[in-house]
């Protein structure tokens, strides 16, 4: 980090990630600047464009984005003496993450467990007044019944390693706020594109589906359903609602010590939100029965061939947890804001596939 005029107040990882970068702008909207941003030397480039781009857009000084690089899965965040001098900021916001359905134990360990855990040390060298922590309501697992806020070590299986590692990290950061640290927790359902204008960072997730339908005719698009789909419920929710809430909660000063899922309270199950999918792509879909242990592998298959297709998907077409959100419901009572239905955006998702059909899948890692 080159030297400032003025010292940073917020600490933000996950820039210039999705919904790092939507963050930041949201916080430089409201004054909470200088920011400074731990970014990889991998990214510089992106950052130093993304940074200079909000800037321009908000009017701001050139120091209002500061950006320090560095290793969330190395100790002192691999900044030596630079972090020593961030003694001036009272906020951290952790999001940086891997999130990726098929990734692997090792990375997701390192970035994910230990990569909280070194954020977590250098938020309590800091001696932070607030953490605000992205976790994901993923950390159930494959509970069987309703998860809400009040959940988290329920003895669950994992449909993978993004998910058992995510879980982790929140025990890790839970166990910190017993010890006094004061944090908030946000737990994103599975976050899709603006609502407004469909803009997203990556495809992944259900837009592996809305890809792989729109690369079949019209006439008839097929794709396969899992025994018992029918009362899965697929749980969506848009860039957009998650910045809202997360900038509303995190002003507070009552949220410390509390736990909001932010999920859609009355999602889509997967049989309707495939024929949701299907009236907005005007496409014909058919699903046709397939075992699991058939669909995994045909979706490997087609995936090998060059198609959008993750096999690990699979797993949430029979995921069998429900997803509630009482306290975030409580404490945005009066806001106006909260999570659209996927029918009032979809339009927009699918707009924005067909606009730009050539974004990837690939994690920041």
């Amino acid at each position: 980090m080159s030297e400032q005029s003025r010292d940073p107040t917020v600490f933000l990882t996950g820039f210039p990630g999705f919904l790092g970068s939507a963050l930041l702008e949201r916080l430089l909207e409201r004054g909470d600047e200088p920011v400074v941003c731990l970014i990889q030397p991998q990214y510089r480039s992106q950052a130093e464009t993304r940074a200079e781009t909000l800037r321009q857009r908000l009017e701001l000084p050139s120091d209002s984005i500061q950006l320090l690089e560095g290793d969330i899965t190395e100790p002192d965040l691999e900044c030596g003496d630079a972090l020593e001098g961030l003694s001036s900021v009272h906020t951290c916001y952790h999001l940086a993450a891997v999130y990726d359905l098929a990734i692997d134990l090792g990375l997701a360990e390192a970035v994910n467990v230990r990569g909280t855990d070194h954020v977590l040390d250098a938020a309590e060298t800091l001696d932070v007044e607030r953490f605000q922590y992205v976790s994901t309501c993923y950390v159930s697992g494959r509970y069987d019944g309703v998860f809400t806020e009040s959940h988290l070590e329920e003895g669950q299986s994992f449909n993978n390693y993004y998910e058992a590692t995510k879980y982790r990290a929140e025990v890790l950061v839970q166990e910190r706020m017993e010890a006094g640290l004061p944090a908030t927790i946000y737990r994103p359902a599975i976050v899709v594109g603006d609502s407004e204008t469909g803009e997203t960072g990556k495809y992944d997730g259900p837009y592996y589906l809305l890809r792989l339908l729109l690369e079949q005719p019209r006439a008839c698009s097929l794709t396969v359903s899992l025994p018992g789909s029918n009362d899965t419920e697929l749980n969506v929710v848009p860039r957009d609602f998650v910045i809202d809430a997360i900038a509303h909660l995190s002003a507070r000063d009552d949220t410390v010590g509390e736990v909001y899922q932010l999920c859609d309270p009355t999602p889509l199950t997967i049989p309707r939100f495939v024929d949701v999918l299907a009236s907005a792509m005007d496409h014909r879909v058919c699903s046709v029965p397939t075992p699991k242990s058939v669909a995994g592998p045909l979706l490997g298959a087609l995936e090998r061939v060059g198609l959008p297709a993750e096999p690990a998907t699979i797993d949430y077409f029979d995921h069998p947890t429900r997803y509630a959100c009482p306290n975030t419901q409580r404490a945005l009572a009066g806001t106006g804001i909260e999570c659209p239905p996927f029918e009032s955006y979809v339009d927009e998702l699918v707009a924005f596939v067909r606009e730009n059909p050539v974004i990837g899948s690939d994690a920041m890692v």
